[in-house]
C-alpha cells in the first residue's frame, strides 16, 4: 500500500476490525458435534472489552503492533475463545505484513489470526524447552504450527520458519503474546483459505498435546556417494567436485540428529581450490540439514528463514512476481530453476541459478 500517513494507517486498522465484526455476526459457525443443538436467538447487546484484552492491547501498542492491538481490543473472541482450554498463546503479526492483506476476504483474515493463536500457555522459556519439530495445535480446526528451530544458546525460536522477534510481549495468567516477523502461511492475492502446511503432516512430527511423547527422530545415513554421482553426471561437475573435496569434514561436523538433507546445486560454482577454507563455507551454505521438497518450500511464508549446515548463516525465502500473476521462488535472492531434480527418502536436490553468496562481516 502506498498510504503511509497516520490517518490512513488508523483507517486501515479500523476497516479490518469492522470486517472482523461483520464476519463474527453474519457468518454461521462451522459444523461440529454441537451443530444439532438449536440455540435461541438473543438480541444483540454491547459487550465491554475483556479486561485481559485491554491490558494485552496496551502492551502490543507499546511494541508498535497496532493492528493486532486494535483487533484484540475490539474482537477479543477471535483470539481468546477456546472450548478445550482457557489458555491462549498469540503470535502477533507485525503491521507491515498485515498491510498486504487488504485485498483478502475478511473470513480468510479471521482464519489467518486463528492460525496464529494456540489453546496453550507457552512463554518463551517453555518454547525453548520443546524439541525442534514439535507441532502445536492452533485455533483453526485441523491446522497446526511447527516449532521449526530452537536455539537455546541465542534464545531464539522459529515457528513455521518465522522468527519470534518479540518474545513475551505480554505475560498473563492465561494469555501469552509473542511478536513474529511475518505470517506463518504465505499470503497471495485471491486466497480464500489457509493452505495445509506439510510441516506437521508427517507421523514423525511430535505434537505437544499427545499424552505419550514420541521417540526422537532416528538419524539416517545420508547417501552422499549417490548425491555426488547424480550431480557429476547431470551437468553439476564443479559442484560435485567441491562437495567431494569437503565431504569428510561435513560428515564429521554434521548434526547428530540429521534425518535428511536438501542440496542447492549450481552448475557454475565459484572457482575455489579444494584446499581453500572458503570452499567449505560455500558448500555448507548450499546444504540444508533437512529434506525440503519444492512443495515444502512453497508452503513456507515469505521471508521464512532456512537453516543451513553453517549455524550462523541462514537463508531467506522470497518470491518474485513473473508473467501470468505467478510467482518465482527465490532463496536469498537466487532463483530455484530446477526444483526437485533428484529425490530420495533422505535427500532432495534443487538446481539454483548461481552460487549463494556468503555475507561479508
Amino acid at each position: 500500500m502506498g498510504c503511509c500517513s497516520l490517518d490512513c494507517f488508523v483507517y486501515f486498522i479500523l476497516s479490518i476490525a469492522l470486517a472482523f465484526m461483520a464476519v463474527s455476526t453474519t457468518l454461521p459457525s462451522p459444523p461440529d458435534s454441537y451443530s444439532t443443538i438449536t440455540k435461541p436467538n438473543k438480541p444483540m447487546t454491547h459487550h465491554h472489552p475483556h479486561p485481559l484484552s485491554l491490558n494485552a492491547s496496551k502492551a502490543l501498542r507499546q511494541f508498535n503492533f497496532k493492528a493486532i492491538a486494535t483487533l484484540l481490543h475490539i474482537s477479543p473472541e477471535i483470539f481468546l475463545s477456546s472450548s478445550s482450554s482457557p489458555n491462549t498463546t498469540l503470535f502477533a503479526i507485525d503491521d507491515s505484513s498485515l498491510f498486504n492483506t487488504s485485498s483478502l476476504p475478511p473470513l480468510f483474515l479471521k482464519q489467518l489470526l486463528q492460525y496464529h493463536t494456540l489453546p496453550l500457555r507457552l512463554p518463551m522459556n517453555d518454547l525453548l524447552e520443546k524439541p525442534q519439530g514439535t507441532c502445536l495445535p492452533s485455533l483453526l480446526p485441523h491446522q497446526s504450527v511447527q516449532i521449526s528451530t530452537v536455539d537455546k544458546e541465542s534464545r531464539t525460536v522459529e515457528v513455521n520458519h518465522v522468527l519470534i522477534s518479540h518474545p513475551d510481549m505480554f505475560l498473563g495468567d492465561s494469555l501469552v503474546i509473542h511478536g513474529v516477523l511475518g505470517p506463518f502461511s504465505p499470503l497471495q492475492p485471491h486466497m480464500d483459505h489457509i493452505p495445509h502446511s506439510s510441516l506437521c503432516q508427517s507421523d514423525s512430527n511430535k505434537t505437544i498435546i499427545e499424552e505419550e511423547e514420541e521417540e526422537e527422530a532416528v538419524p539416517v545415513k545420508i547417501d552422499w556417494t549417490r548425491i555426488i554421482q547424480l550431480l557429476s553426471s547431470n551437468g553439476f561437475v564443479p559442484f560435485a567436485i567441491g562437495l567431494h573435496s569437503v565431504l569428510n569434514r561435513i560428515v564429521t561436523d554434521q548434526h547428530k540428529n540429521m534425518t535428511g538433507v536438501t542440496i542447492l546445486a549450481t552448475p557454475s560454482l565459484v572457482s575455489l581450490s579444494s584446499a581453500s577454507p572458503l570452499l567449505y563455507e560455500v558448500m555448507r551454505r548450499h546444504i540444508l540439514p533437512q529434506r525440503l521438497t519444492n512443495k515444502d518450500l512453497a508452503a513456507m511464508p515469505n521471508k521464512a528463514l532456512l537453516k543451513t549446515l553453517d549455524p550462523y548463516q541462514d537463508l531467506i525465502i522470497t518470491r518474485r512476481s513473473v508473467v501470468n500473476s505467478s510467482q518465482c521462488l527465490m532463496i536469498s535472492g537466487v532463483e530455484i530453476v530446477a526444483p526437485d531434480m533428484f529425490s530420495s527418502s533422505n535427500f532432495v536436490i534443487h538446481g539454483i541459478s548461481h552460487t549463494l553468496e556468503i555475507p561479508r562481516a
